[in-house]
């Protein structure tokens, strides 16, 4: 049963302007096996504060972000939010277009939020630090 998931309020998220404007342009472009995470992330971009790209705070996940975040598990990681074409998950570079990548973008240290990965599994994830 998801049942608390139905009732997790999203997180208030805040996205520079030009982070903004090139995510949502990719996200309206996401087809194919990146559909699913491109309508995911079109939804967290219209709910997004959008502020000048000099205004975002230090402690908030932006695009090149390096990010530690805990998982529900207590399970730690860290990775670096970049574009598809700089993903490489052996050097913990995940894209933007993954469950994670999205479920990061703008939340601040301190803030945790519910997401789906590919298998319709629901997870919850914490972040710890961002720089």
């Amino acid at each position: 049963m998801m049942e608390s998931s139905a009732h997790f309020n999203k997180p208030h998220i805040v996205v520079s302007d030009v982070d903004h404007r090139r995510l949502t342009e990719m996200a309206d472009a996401a087809t194919g096996p990146f559909a699913d995470v491109g309508e995911t992330l079109h939804a967290e971009m219209e709910r997004a504060e959008i502020v000048a790209a000099n205004s975002v705070p230090m402690d908030v996940v932006q695009m090149g972000s390096t990010v530690e975040f805990r998982s529900e598990t207590g399970e730690r990681r860290t990775l670096t939010l970049v574009f598809p074409g700089d993903a490489d998950i052996a050097a913990n570079r995940i894209s933007i277009l993954t469950p994670v990548g999205v479920a990061l973008i703008g939340l601040k240290v301190g803030q945790s939020i519910q997401w789906a990965a590919r298998d319709g599994s629901s997870h919850e994830l914490t972040v710890e630090r961002v720089s």
